[in-house]
């Protein structure tokens, strides 16, 4: 008989997302002159194993809370919504590693394969974060960032996506995050 493991509510403040406040995770691309070259302000992609995808996502009820998370282990993918509306990103540091040479890794996480065939650790709650993103900006995520959402207030709205075709990963489903507002 397996046991289920209890559902733990963690409580996040959300930071608003900078160039330097995501860093770790990825990047905000914000608008720039047209004609300007090409440069490091500009999305630095990797979309070379499949075909990309780039369309416009309808989401409707996502309140500031989540329950799952995922990751992209070989592809760059960016988010933005349509109309500059405010909106949120729970995300985690990558943790995809080279092979099942550990059994567990940190505070006893248990190394996990994927149905795609890589193997990860599960991300800590303790280091999950939650970023606002406002105004007309996009967030570039590196490969193998843990992210939930987006999540908004309000009823609907439409985001820009570009990832590949067949990015998506089975989500940890150990833990159930909920955002508090930004004082």
């Amino acid at each position: 008989m397996e046991r289920r493991q209890e559902e733990q509510v963690v409580k996040l403040r959300a930071v608003e997302a900078t160039p330097e406040s995501f860093a770790s995770f990825g990047q905000v691309i914000t608008a720039s002159p047209d004609g300007d070259e090409f440069g490091p302000h500009d999305a630095q992609l990797d979309l070379s194993r499949g075909i990309p995808r780039f369309y416009i996502m309808r989401l409707q009820d996502r309140p500031l809370e989540f329950s799952t998370i995922t990751h992209h282990a070989s592809v760059t993918q960016c988010l933005g919504s349509i109309g500059g509306h405010d909106w949120y990103l729970g995300v985690a540091k990558p943790s995809i590693v080279d092979g099942a040479s550990e059994q567990s890794g940190p505070e006893g996480r248990k190394l996990l394969q994927s149905p795609a065939g890589h193997y990860y650790l599960p991300p800590d709650p303790a280091e999950v974060c939650v970023f606002r993103v406002s105004g007309s900006k996009f967030l570039k995520l590196n490969k193998g960032t843990w992210h939930a959402g987006p999540l908004f207030k309000a009823d609907a709205v439409d985001f820009y996506n570009l990832e590949l075709s067949n990015t998506n990963d089975d989500p940890d489903r150990k833990k159930r995050y909920t955002l508090l507002p930004i004082s």
